[in-house]
């Protein structure tokens, strides 16, 4: 792993949201520890190197097929807002990935909460 990206997974790691990477197979080829915790009594860290479809009812499964088609269509179709869990105030998306030719390779899933965070700023304790 080059230097870059050891940068970018520490990035990931740290992410208190959850992160799950798919290749174009929709093989989870990646899960940062926030996923893992996330997943835990689905598999967590154990579901790298399946198919997330397993993880899918065949509804949900279509609607992926069809996401991954919409961001091959189009280098600008990059995003996709896939549900809002009241539960948690959280949004969760499909996010594409593509290469330096922007050649679509694969696709995350990313959690964004929407509760403020009311730490104190520069709290380091």
């Amino acid at each position: 792993m080059n230097n870059l990206s050891q940068f970018f997974k520490s990035i990931i790691d740290q992410d208190q949201a959850s992160v799950v990477v798919c290749d174009l197979e929709h093989t989870i080829i990646y899960m940062n520890p926030a996923s893992c915790r996330n997943y835990e009594k689905w598999g967590g860290g154990t579901l790298v190197g399946k198919s997330i479809m397993n993880c899918h009812n065949p509804n949900s499964q279509g609607i992926i097929y069809k996401v991954v088609e919409w961001f091959a269509a189009d280098k600008n179709n990059n995003k996709v807002h896939t549900f809002f869990n009241e539960k948690q105030n959280k949004d969760v998306y499909m996010i594409a990935l593509r290469d330096e030719e922007e050649n679509l390779i694969g696709y995350y899933e990313k959690h964004e909460f929407r509760t403020k965070d009311e730490t104190p700023f520069y709290e380091m304790n």
